[in-house]
């Protein structure tokens, strides 16, 4: 590192981003663009992946959209490859890619909890085995969990928790193997709850409930998690590897989810 203020730019590195047609995958990736890197973004909606690239592009630095599916073992092969042919390198990976279900117990669907564990831990697993195979000179793999695999909430998502909570155990193990051996950081963020798709799933007034709870009085915006991401590409990480950073405002310390009510900011 030469010097603390370049320890958190991020130029001309290569970082292959999924879910990232929009979102906090279309956040992180135009904040990585803004620290110096080109990215690559995966995702099944193609045109939404313009939408994220043409933004990228504004910021200044390259975008290659490829559409994939990353349940497939495959396809996750074929957007590192890609990333490597037209970049040369790759230098890291955010497992962003999610799927949410809000069903109870009793009713949910074998097909559809295998769905969300398929694609939160079993893609990002295989993302993680393919971009690591391509950072021949090391390189940081950010896992997106939540703080729902921490703790529970008010809908009945058992798939997702435990999907996310599956996760984190992952982000462990995949540090433990490569940080030391092959120079691969390997941490996860535990993110609150921030306006995205996933949290259209939300019954009216449960978010508005959440902010009233969270220290910081309201729920989060999208940059403000891509901004944690980006540090943790960073060389400002260097020395984090194994460990989850929660993102939350400050909800799960203040009461968890289900708890009590915290204070309203300025309240003593």
């Amino acid at each position: 590192m030469s010097g603390s203020g370049d320890a958190f730019r991020l130029d001309d590195r290569v970082v292959v981003i999924t879910g990232a047609s929009s979102g906090l995958g279309a956040a992180v990736a135009v904040a990585a663009a803004q620290a110096g890197a080109d990215v690559v973004l995966g995702a099944r909606r193609l045109e939404m992946l313009e939408s994220t690239a043409a933004a990228v592009d504004e910021a200044g630095r390259k975008a290659l959209v490829v559409p994939v599916d990353i349940t497939l073992v495959e396809e996750c092969q074929r957007l590192v490859q890609q990333a490597s042919d037209v970049f040369g390198r790759v230098d890291g990976l955010v497992n962003n890619a999610g799927l949410a279900t809000a069903v109870p117990a009793s009713q949910e669907a074998p097909d559809a909890f295998r769905a969300v564990v398929d694609l939160n831990l079993m893609g990002a697993y295989w993302m993680a085995q393919a971009a690591a195979a391509a950072m021949t000179a090391g390189g940081s793999i950010v896992n997106v969990s939540s703080i729902i695999g921490l703790t529970s909430a008010e809908l009945p998502q058992a798939a997702y928790a435990a999907s996310k909570a599956g996760l984190l155990g992952l982000t462990r193990d995949l540090a433990a193997q490569w940080s030391g051996r092959r120079s691969i950081r390997v941490n996860a963020l535990a993110p609150g709850f921030f306006a995205s798709e996933m949290t259209d799933l939300c019954r009216p007034g449960y978010l508005e409930s959440l902010a009233a709870r969270t220290p910081l009085g309201r729920i989060g915006r999208p940059e403000e998690i891509a901004s944690v991401v980006v540090f943790l590409l960073s060389d400002a990480a260097s020395f984090m590897t194994g460990a989850t950073v929660v993102v939350d405002g400050g909800l799960t310390i203040a009461c968890g989810v289900t708890g009590r009510p915290a204070q309203p900011p300025g309240v003593v």
